[in-house]
């Protein structure tokens, strides 16, 4: 999955910077807020892959390989797609949002940024990095992620950087969810205890 994520991302580079592919990718693939909410959606997961135009694409590449390869690795291919397509999703929201609140707000952004196309590979990597580290207990890494993304906003207060931190937003709630869950599910070896905690009905005495 991985690889083929990586030669997605290749392919929709080569193919929009040639002078007859730019249009076709911007119309399978770009994610703006001004759009219908359907179409938004129905570009959403393809907008994965498609690399932005002003970023050099040798970085993205080197992102969608390490960060989709651990997180397929450790969750599996279909799961680590559900995160990164939920990190991107919670971007593109995000957008929409602050773009109501306006730029009178922290958190809100001014019309134009209506026209700016979406994050593309990136925010999926940020989430998945974050849900990753998370789960195996990287609080390191996981920390690191969530500062540099914070420190990204401050720094150059863009609809890009806005998006990641609202893909950090969705995968920590995501994870404290999941925490919640796994704690108030029974262990699955509670059946062998009885009804104070000892030994099971019919279970052999242990001898001294």
């Amino acid at each position: 999955m991985t690889l083929s994520a990586v030669a997605l991302t290749s392919a929709f580079q080569i193919v929009q910077n040639q002078p007859w592919g730019f249009e076709p990718v911007q119309k399978l693939g770009s994610v703006q807020a001004q759009l219908p909410w359907w179409l938004a959606l129905l570009r959403t997961p393809l907008s994965l892959f498609v690399p932005a135009l002003d970023l050099p694409v040798w970085g993205a590449l080197a992102q969608v390989l390490l960060v989709f390869g651990v997180a397929e690795i450790c969750l599996g291919r279909w799961r680590t797609l559900a995160i990164a397509y939920v990190a991107t999703l919670a971007g593109t929201m995000y957008a929409r949002l602050a773009i109501h609140i306006g730029p009178d707000s922290p958190f809100g952004l001014p019309a134009e940024a209506a026209k700016v196309v979406d994050t593309g590979p990136s925010a999926a990597v940020v989430g998945l990095a974050v849900y990753v580290a998370w789960r195996y207990r990287a609080w390191l890494t996981c920390a690191f992620v969530v500062v540099a993304m914070v420190v990204e906003v401050f720094v150059k207060p863009n609809l890009a950087g806005k998006e990641h931190v609202a893909a950090v937003a969705a995968m920590l709630a995501l994870c404290v969810a999941d925490e919640v869950r796994r704690r108030r599910e029974p262990r699955r070896d509670a059946h062998r205890a009885g009804p104070r905690g000892g030994q099971r009905s019919g279970a052999p005495a242990s001898r001294s």
